[in-house]
């Protein structure tokens, strides 16, 4: 069955070999951290250039972004079901190109978000069908696997983009920082281009209908587990916008790190970089759920007390309790990310395309909404992050119990 497995993925591929498609799949969703994490040295120059004035608003940037690729990531996956992965790739990173080089040249933050806004529509076809290229190729515990490391390449761009954009301003405004976007992107649109198969097989092709569209919306809606692994992991999700939203306001504001702050929010990263490693290393033995519900129980743990920490101890926590425990919680998400996906996707191969889609959003939307919120509840202590934590992963384990109806740790699926 592996061999089979392993003659069908090569056949997809057409000659690519394993490493450099994994290096690819990583680089085309890493463009998605890059969009989010390089812009957050340069929020307060951005603010002070375009006149605005409250810390918060700032954070728009941030949100517009993910409100174009929220959206958008329901059309790409019908679309890419039906004509096929590489055209809508090639067009969405085309349009991401474009909005970034267009940020250069707004006159006012309205404009710059409305482009932002753009830079996230295009950039969705990298989050919706790179999964979906993933699954076309890979199936079961080898797809947990493959995300795995595609994870851990991908968490590779927060350690970078933050001291990226700090130093790309060194030889200019915060301009510089969308042209090196549009040039990462443009060089990823070439690699892309040259070297990537079209993995979707023929025999999934899907007619382009309304009919046909909403029967694959309602294949995904109606698929329990699918469903509540992606819901539970919308939640989770909103834990982590939550902190990027609020990163530089915490370790700026709280924390005083000034140029050091690119260094902290990297530290988190490097630990779930590790994280999605350890997790591709061992998930082949041990399995998606027990790895993953471990994880998540160890996760609701951790920020329990970390909650607890936060009301009834010193305030602000100090910074190296901080880091620790922010670091033990984010090495959990590490092995709940990439399990989810896959467990969530694994019943919906024969719609990947639209499958992808619709979590996508799911999990965009829903996350970047959370996170949203909780970055405006932002009141110069650390207590709206930390609550947040909490209560997401708490609601994030109800969703996994109802997906396994009420059973944690059991190796296979139970009947949807």
């Amino acid at each position: 069955m592996m061999d089979a497995s392993a003659d069908t993925s090569a056949a997809r591929l057409k000659g690519m070999g394993k490493t450099e498609f994994i290096a690819m799949m990583a680089m085309l969703m890493a463009i998605n951290a890059l969009a989010i994490d390089i812009m957050l040295p340069g929020l307060q120059e951005i603010g002070a250039s375009l006149g605005v004035a409250s810390e918060n608003h700032r954070q728009y940037v941030i949100s517009a972004y993910l409100m174009g690729f929220a959206v958008s990531q329901l059309f790409y996956g019908p679309i890419s079901d039906r004509f096929g992965r590489r055209v809508p790739m090639f067009t969405g990173l085309v349009v991401y190109v474009v909005s970034a080089l267009a940020c250069v040249f707004v006159p006012s933050f309205t404009s710059l978000l409305l482009f932002r806004l753009l830079q996230g529509i295009g950039s969705a076809a990298t989050r919706v069908i790179t999964i979906s290229i993933v699954r076309d190729v890979y199936g079961g515990r080898m797809m947990a696997e493959v995300m795995s490391l595609i994870m851990m390449v991908f968490m590779i761009v927060p350690v970078i983009a933050p001291g990226t954009g700090q130093a790309v301003m060194l030889f200019g405004n915060w301009h510089l920082i969308f042209i090196f976007m549009a040039a990462i992107a443009s060089a990823v649109l070439v690699w892309v281009y040259l070297r990537l198969p079209e993995t979707l097989d023929p025999a999934d092709v899907r007619p382009f209908t309304l009919k046909s569209v909403a029967q694959g919306f309602r294949i995904v809606l109606t698929n329990r587990v699918a469903l509540c692994y992606t819901l539970a992991n919308s939640f989770i999700f909103g834990a982590l916008f939550g902190f990027i939203n609020s990163a530089q306001q915490i370790y700026v504001g709280i924390y005083d790190l000034g140029v050091w702050f690119p260094v902290a929010f990297a530290g988190v990263a490097v630990t779930m970089a590790f994280s999605s490693f350890v997790n591709s290393r061992f998930v082949g033995r041990f399995g998606m759920r027990r790895l993953s519900h471990g994880a998540l129980l160890a996760f609701l743990g951790i920020n329990g007390f970390w909650l607890l920490l936060t009301l009834f101890g010193p305030h602000p926590t100090p910074f190296v309790l901080y880091m620790l425990l922010f670091a033990l919680a984010m090495f959990q998400f590490g092995w709940i990310g990439a399990n989810f996906n896959a467990l969530a996707m694994e019943p919906l191969g024969h719609v990947a395309g639209t499958a992808s889609s619709v979590l996508g959003f799911m999990s965009t939307a829903g996350g970047g909404a959370i996170g949203a919120l909780i970055g405006q509840a932002y009141d110069g202590t650390t207590l709206p992050l930390v609550a947040g934590y909490f209560v997401l992963s708490l609601i994030g384990l109800i969703f996994v119990l109802i997906a396994e109806r009420g059973r944690l740790f059991q190796p296979h699926n139970q009947p949807v």
